[in-house]
């Protein structure tokens, strides 16, 4: 899903887990992936900047990076997946349970 946002707007957890990855990666741009356990991933790209590091903690709601367009999209904003078990799931879904 990308999610159009203004350059340099917070990034934030949609859970606490932990910093699995944390670099740039062609497609994605700067992309950060937090894992929240029991098979569960955040996936955060196009970042302009990341601020946490691999194996550092996080809470739901914590800014963990900023909003740019480091994966090559010519607008700026966040492309947000969620993944279970390594498979997508649809975050709109995900979203309606909560």
């Amino acid at each position: 899903m990308f999610i159009r946002a203004a350059s340099g707007s917070e990034v934030r957890s949609i859970a606490g887990g932990r910093v699995v990855f944390a670099d740039w990666m062609r497609g994605f741009g700067n992309l950060l992936i937090v894992d929240h356990g029991n098979g569960y991933l955040s996936i955060y790209g196009n970042n302009d900047s990341l601020l946490r590091q691999v194996g550092q903690a996080v809470k739901g709601g914590e800014t963990i990076a900023t909003v740019g367009n480091s994966g090559g999209n010519p607008e700026s904003g966040l492309y947000f997946e969620l993944r279970h078990q390594g498979q997508p799931i649809d975050p709109m879904k995900w979203a309606n349970l909560k």
